[in-house]
């Protein structure tokens, strides 16, 4: 994944330790040509604050119309384990890791066929 062709200047407003949630709060603006998506901001968190991208919440991506500016509010956590404690799942969220489990599932079970049919094939060639 690679950012758009164009400059961004990246200016931190506020960085908030909160030790109740064990997390760090951020409010940074973008001064960009383009309208960054969210794996582009995910991108500049991982690299500006050293976190995985399981381990922040991307809460809010904000723009005037017509404006250069976006502001971005994210909450850092240490790892995915207390991310999760704290934070709720969005509706996509929860459907793609639905998904990802039936996905899962569905080739276990071809897996499973396809040892018992291979004798069965055998026994008809005799």
């Amino acid at each position: 994944m690679q950012l758009k062709q164009g400059k961004m200047e990246i200016k931190i407003i506020q960085e908030t330790k909160n030790p109740l949630f064990n997390r760090k709060e951020v409010a940074f603006e973008i001064k960009s040509d383009f309208a960054p998506n969210k794996a582009d901001i995910e991108k500049i968190i991982s690299e500006k604050f050293s976190a995985k991208p399981e381990a922040f919440k991307i809460k809010k991506i904000s723009s005037n119309f017509g404006s250069k500016n976006f502001k971005v509010i994210a909450n850092i956590y240490s790892s995915r384990k207390e991310k999760e404690g704290v934070e709720f799942k969005s509706k996509k969220e929860k459907e793609a890791e639905k998904k990802e489990i039936e996905g899962e599932i569905a080739k276990e079970k071809t897996k499973k066929k396809q040892p018992a049919e291979e004798p069965e094939n055998k026994e008809q060639e005799k």
